[in-house]
């Protein structure tokens, strides 16, 4: 059955977001995501099969728009190394801003079915995508080693940044996330020089 999209489609996701960061994805009930947008539950089955279909398309909606404004930051670098401390930095400060979204995106995405994995698995490709990118382009530029395996360094780069994300949304005392772009970049560009 096709979907709809627009407007509510959009504020059935934000409520979504509130209402998994608060209550978590396996305790929320379509009635509490219904609830958070203002719409009957039925409303919510207009535009989503299940849960399960709502937290696919939120990750792929927040995924896509991710993926799509950080290549774009990235399209204004020239050097790979500005490239990659622009990857930290996007990262760091896109879910430092969007605190519900960095904890489903760090706590709720984890405890998850294979079903729902192969549902975001391709928008996090293209991500993994742009990092092997800037990786493979240090290295022509010579400015990271050539025997570095580009796959298993993008490993450790999204790792690096995806654990200082989670240690942040798990810290019981608030800290500024965006000012460790610093740090997580000088041990990751050492790491491939």
């Amino acid at each position: 059955m096709a979907k709809r999209s627009g407007e509510k489609h959009q504020v059935i996701l934000d409520a979504a977001v509130k209402t998994f960061a608060r209550t978590g994805y396996h305790r929320t009930r379509i009635s509490d995501i219904a609830g958070e947008a203002g719409v009957a539950d039925g409303t919510v089955y207009i535009y989503f099969d299940n849960k399960e279909d709502i937290l696919i398309s939120l990750f792929q909606n927040l995924m896509n728009r991710f993926v799509e404004e950080l290549r774009a930051e990235l399209a204004q670098c020239h050097d790979a190394n500005v490239k990659l401390e622009t990857i930290i930095d996007y990262h760091l400060r896109t879910l430092a801003s969007k605190p519900d979204q960095a904890r489903v995106t760090q706590i709720e995405l984890r405890q998850i079915d294979q079903d729902i994995n192969e549902g975001i698995s391709k928008p996090l490709l293209c991500y993994f995508q742009l990092i092997e990118e800037v990786i493979e382009e240090g290295k022509k530029q010579a400015l990271y080693r050539q025997e570095l395996n580009t796959r298993t360094a993008r490993k450790v780069v999204f790792g690096a940044i995806d654990e200082v994300v989670t240690c942040w949304v798990m810290s019981s005392k608030p800290y500024p996330l965006a000012e460790l772009k610093k740090p997580v970049f000088d041990l990751l560009v050492r790491g491939l020089q």
